[in-house]
């Protein structure tokens, strides 16, 4: 499940080859990057580190991450995910997953002194380190995000007298601030780069002096994942975008391969979910996942594609990551005692 065992390739899967885009015939174009980033990585091995620890039944508010392959997983090892807090026994420990929460919630587990676990990923804590820092400035903060995301809520719930959420263009229209020379817009971590640019320009028409984010909220792993699906969409009849449909990043992978002229594009959890009927008059699959996706489930859809005549696998490389992020204090802590 974590970093190690990912990467692990079923039997008779096709030979992966790294080159450009090449031409003609059956063929999958593999995106890379793909797949975990380094937040998912952390929550996920944070949860896993908590069972050695600990043993079950380790408790996990909401989803560690957004997929059905990893939250199966773990529930089969004894982890129990719960929607609310105040779901977890009193004194038991409860892991916070990836996606963050808001001071609210970290009240309520200390009233009831549960043990906890933070696997917030450190660039949605940026993010919130960020609204707290504008909203004693007392700037009207607009977070572009979509709404019922547990990132936004945990995010807005730092500040909530000062966040608006903005999701749509109507939404747009609706927002009203107090200053016009402090206002400042904040966005969800996993959103299209290119979407969130479109918000901000409508914003900025209304309201000229909106101020920008002190760095790039949407992270790393979003954004090199678009780009690698933009640099091979247009050479693609069809790209399947591995992830869940609770996951943010991964249908904004569907959504950036059509923009960038795929001509078909489906979000699937596991291979045999896969509708053959997509596959009709295509030469060209194009093969990426979201960033809370395990590699096993990639190496999956390559052999099943492989059994139907697309054994020619040419990854096409726009970035290389080396990101890691440190386990969260409270292992770190547990594992030197």
């Amino acid at each position: 499940m974590s970093s190690a065992s990912p990467g692990i390739t079923p039997a008779g899967s096709p030979t992966i080859t790294e080159s450009g885009v090449p031409a003609g015939g059956k063929r999958v174009l593999l995106a890379k990057p793909r797949g975990y980033c380094a937040g998912v990585d952390r929550a996920v091995i944070a949860v896993e580190k908590a069972l050695e620890l600990y043993g079950a039944p380790v408790y996990v508010r909401k989803e560690i991450v957004h997929n059905r392959h990893v939250v199966e997983t773990l529930r089969e090892r004894g982890v129990i995910f719960v929607d609310e807090t105040s779901e977890v026994p009193e004194g038991e420990l409860v892991v916070f997953s990836a996606h963050g929460v808001s001071p609210a919630v970290h009240a309520e587990a200390a009233e009831r002194n549960l043990r906890t676990i933070d696997a917030t990923c450190p660039l949605v804590t940026k993010v919130h380190k960020e609204v707290n820092r504008f909203a004693k400035d007392d700037y009207d903060i607009l977070l572009i995000g979509h709404e019922g995301h547990e990132e936004v809520e945990g995010t807005a719930g730092e500040a909530p007298d000062k966040v608006q959420l903005v999701d749509t263009a109507e939404d747009v229209d609706k927002v009203e601030i107090r200053d016009p020379s402090k206002v400042i817009w904040l966005s969800q971590t996993t959103l299209s780069v290119d979407e969130t640019m479109e918000r901000v320009d409508q914003l900025r028409d209304k309201f000229p002096g909106l101020a920008d984010p002190p760095s790039d909220d949407i992270c790393y792993a979003t954004t090199n994942r678009q780009v690698a699906v933009k640099a091979m969409a247009a050479e693609c009849d069809l790209v399947l975008v591995v992830g869940s449909r609770n996951s943010s990043n991964s249908k904004r992978l569907v959504e950036v391969a059509l923009k960038a002229g795929a001509r078909a594009s489906h979000l699937i959890d596991f291979a045999h979910e896969v509708d053959e009927a997509w596959l009709e008059g295509v030469e060209t699959v194009g093969v990426t996942s979201g960033a809370s996706v395990p590699e096993v489930l990639v190496m999956d859809l390559l052999t099943w594609l492989a059994e139907r005549g697309w054994d020619s696998v040419d990854e096409v490389t726009t970035a290389n990551e080396k990101i890691a992020f440190a386990l969260p204090h409270e292992l770190r802590k547990a594992a030197k005692a």
